[in-house]
């Protein structure tokens, strides 16, 4: 990515602690439910906590809670407390089709300049005549703030207290006042499509506030009865087109005791024992092309269900759903007095050693943020997951497709959440959709593209500016997750469904590659590596070229995957074949001659030197596994060598992350820790633990997540190796529910860096290929497992549907 807006700009408790479903009455980290059912035991108890001594002082240390569909900021105010509210779909804009109608008869003089090595003027006309309309794409807005005000309480307190509580995803601040406790608590309901607020004393009478309404949206407040205030708006203008979608906010207030009334301007409540503030948002968008949908249709009928089902009721369904996603994952790493610190001071110390829960916390975190940000019904996790406080955010808040919305989802496999990858392949399908007009209108081609972004109005063309915006391998990328989704789960019907946007992309392709008059090969053009230049011409980066070497590395895998799809479902194999034929014809991976994996078709001598927080070129290591140590070890030398000339690793919270993946997968287990310790820091984590590219942007919570998994468990090249990169700083250990390309679920153990035990269940009955440190002995459920071993460390053998197989040292 690269300016603001492109043109200006534990202690743990093992398994069964992290995944109990906690029941009214029941137990949660050993510690006895307080008197009110469901609310949250001793926080000091709970490992998997973010806490605080003190309310939130700006954004990024608010507590973040979400269904997929809404979202909420926290703040844990006191006298005046702060809900900053999103729904998925209030983005600037309306339905608008990007593509430039003219863009196709520019395109051969595009590729001719480039042909003839003029790379300025390729680039220029690009500028001029092959970009979408606007040039700019739309940003994700905020629904507004819901502010409560509370008359008599300040904010000198004693025990003060706010926390996240990640088990259960209910934020909890808790306080003492002139002798009375207050207990408040947030969740953001998935199971009933509400945000529940619920506020309660230790004395009789003791709750009274008042609720209203603020937006920078054009927005109306209003009582929609007498005891629900209403917010009506709509989204803004942006780049000439007018803001479509249509909102509806709607705060209901269930008071035991007390009283409640509202008008234009508020909801009162005085005197209550305790009150239960239902909050539901509506919008008017149906779907990328429709926006006529009636707002109130959608968030009153929740609201009403939530009011008949009572507080108890609302938190149970919750955390039951919450807990059916996150408790199938459990992580113990270690534990040290750090974890009595709040979650700020960890922060800040963490690269000092001595606090590997903080680590594991940081996992969960991540998992707990998908979780909160893509389910169904909703969008998929955008650059900033659910939460924006900005009418323009930072990069528009967008889907950026050539690495951050890719990185949203490396954790969705391998930490067990392919529930998750359900909204984003609902994106894909629409973006099919457009992108079939683009690649009509200004490719000349079948099939579809997408560029290195889209929105909500599922923009296709290349937008912002030729350097960022004409790289045409985007829906590529994505369309390759509906193969690694079925790699994971072995689901057929999933993988059936979304074939046709599968061979759609493959169909792209074999109309647009053009061949390389130089070499032979078959290459884009035009492209780019994002987001790096390779010429500067009088002061002007110039990034246009034909074939880098990314687009090589994704069309070789999309190419793959559409053949095993292919196989698999028994369809199209003559499209099937077109695409191998094709994929042999695309340029290898080669090295450079400074040693490094050389990043265009062309070995151009200064671009190599070129710092950048993209490391594009290395998607051959990660995601992909086109580069390994152990198959290609000049490859991976030349990784290595990559990584060092792109420059010092701290640039972005993001870019950080990738590298800490690859360097997971060129086994170097000193390195991939060394970018842990910056990435959990103050300059790239907030006291929230959201990620800082700096500004935020919460990709690098998901690809740390996803570089935690590589560090345990890896699933490439056709093996599940336990234990690849474990670092010196994690000697001890456990965890529960990691997930395997094969269909298989993983537990194991740990200890002085050597694996003690593991258990393999098999989902899907596929033969294992088990890569450990040393041999191991295999248990069934009939007794000893046969097993054949090709190689020292490589354990092969047969697995049964449903069964789980013990694997232990041989020695």
């Amino acid at each position: 990515m690269s300016s603001f807006t492109r043109r200006d700009l534990l202690r743990t408790t093992g398994a069964a602690a992290a995944g109990a479903v906690v029941l009214a009455g029941g137990t949660h980290h050993g510690t006895a439910r307080a008197e009110e059912p469901g609310t949250a035991g001793d926080p000091e108890t709970n490992p998997l906590s973010l806490w605080y001594p003190r309310p939130a002082a700006e954004w990024l240390e608010a507590l973040a809670v979400g269904n997929g569909r809404l979202g909420a900021m926290v703040f844990g105010g006191v006298a005046a407390e702060t809900l900053m509210l999103n729904e998925d779909t209030v983005w600037a804009g309306g339905p608008h089709d990007y593509a430039d109608p003219g863009g196709a008869e520019a395109l051969p003089e595009i590729r001719r300049l480039l042909a003839e090595e003029r790379w300025v003027e390729a680039q220029r006309l690009a500028d001029e005549r092959f970009m979408g309309r606007p040039t700019e794409q739309m940003q994700y807005q905020p629904v507004g703030d819901l502010l409560l005000a509370f008359p008599g309480l300040s904010d000198d307190v004693a025990e003060y207290r706010r926390s996240l509580d990640l088990t259960t995803a209910v934020t909890t601040t808790t306080f003492v006042t002139d002798g009375v406790r207050h207990t408040r608590e947030v969740f953001a309901s998935h199971a009933d499509q509400a945000i529940v607020v619920r506020l309660r004393a230790d004395s009789p009478g003791a709750v009274s506030f008042d609720a209203s309404f603020r937006s920078s949206q054009e927005t109306t407040t209003l009582a929609h009865d007498g005891r629900t205030l209403a917010l009506e708006g709509r989204s803004g203008d942006a780049e000439g087109l007018e803001g479509a979608v249509r909102f509806t906010a709607l705060a209901r207030a269930v008071t035991e005791g007390g009283s409640v009334v509202c008008d234009e301007s508020a909801l009162r409540v005085r005197g209550a024992d305790a009150v239960t503030l239902l909050v539901t948002v509506g919008t008017s968008h149906r779907s990328y092309l429709d926006v006529g949908g009636d707002p109130l249709a959608q968030a009153g009928p929740p609201l009403g269900r939530a009011t008949v089902s009572g507080f108890g009721v609302l938190r149970r369904a919750h955390v039951r759903d919450h807990q059916e996603l996150f408790g199938r994952v459990d992580l113990d790493l270690g534990t040290s007095p750090a974890v009595d610190l709040p979650t700020d001071e960890r922060v800040a110390a963490f690269r000092d050693g001595g606090d590997p829960q903080l680590a594991a916390l940081y996992y969960q975190f991540g998992r707990y943020l998908l979780i909160s940000s893509s389910r169904s019904p909703g969008q998929p996790a955008n650059l900033q997951g659910l939460w924006n406080a900005e009418m323009l955010p930072a990069w528009q808040s967008k889907y950026t497709l050539n690495i951050n919305c890719e990185m949203n989802y490396w954790p969705a496999g391998p930490s067990n959440l392919a529930e998750c990858w359900r909204p984003l392949f609902a994106m894909i399908e629409e973006l099919a959709e457009s992108g079939a007009r683009t690649a009509r209108t200004m490719w000349g081609a079948r099939g579809w593209v997408a560029h290195h972004n889209t929105d909500l109005w599922r923009g296709s063309a290349p937008v912002d500016h030729a350097f960022y915006g004409v790289w045409p391998t985007g829906g590529a990328w994505l369309s390759i997750l509906f193969w690694e989704h079925y790699e994971y789960t072995g689901d057929l019907d999933t993988l059936r469904e979304y074939f046709p946007v599968l061979r759609g992309a493959v169909e792209f392709f074999l109309d647009t590659l053009v061949v390389d008059d130089a070499t032979g090969y078959l290459v884009t053009s035009p492209s780019h590596s994002p987001e790096l230049k390779h010429h500067e011409v009088d002061g002007e980066g110039v990034s246009l070229c034909a074939g880098p070497t990314m687009d090589m590395q994704i069309l070789r895998d999309l190419f793959t995957a559409f053949d095993k799809a292919s196989a698999e479902l028994g369809l199209d194999r003559q499209t099937a074949a077109d695409a191998v034929a094709a994929r042999e014809k695309l340029p290898p991976n080669q090295v450079g001659h400074l040693g490094q994996v050389q990043e265009w078709l062309i070995d151009w001598e200064e671009a190599a030197t070129e710092t950048s927080r993209h490391v594009s070129h290395l998607w051959g290591v990660f995601p992909s596994d086109q580069i390994t140590p152990r198959r290609t070890p000049e490859l991976a030398a030349a990784a290595d060598r990559s990584l060092e000339l792109r420059g010092p690793a701290v640039t972005a919270g993001w870019s950080l992350a990738w590298k800490m993946n690859i360097r997971a997968r060129l086994l170097q287990r000193d390195g991939v820790y060394t970018h842990l310790t910056q990435l959990l820091s103050p300059g790239r984590t907030a006291p929230n633990l959201f990620d800082l590219h700096p500004p935020f942007q919460i990709d690098g919570n998901f690809g740390g997540t996803s570089a935690i998994n590589e560090m345990l468990l890896q699933s490439h090249s056709g093996e599940v190796w336990l234990l690849p990169c474990l670092p010196e700083a994690w000697p001890e250990g456990r965890v529960r529910g990691l997930r395997a390309r094969g269909g298989f679920e993983i537990t194991m153990t740990w200890s002085a860096l050597r694996l003690q035990h593991a258990r393999v269940r098999s989902v899907l009955g596929r033969t294992v290929r088990l890569r450990t440190d040393g041999p191991v002995r295999v248990t069934g459920p009939g007794g000893p497992v046969q097993v054949e071993h090709p190689e020292d460390g490589l354990a092969v053998f047969e697995t049964r549907r449903g069964a789980t197989y013990v694997v232990q040292p041989a020695g």
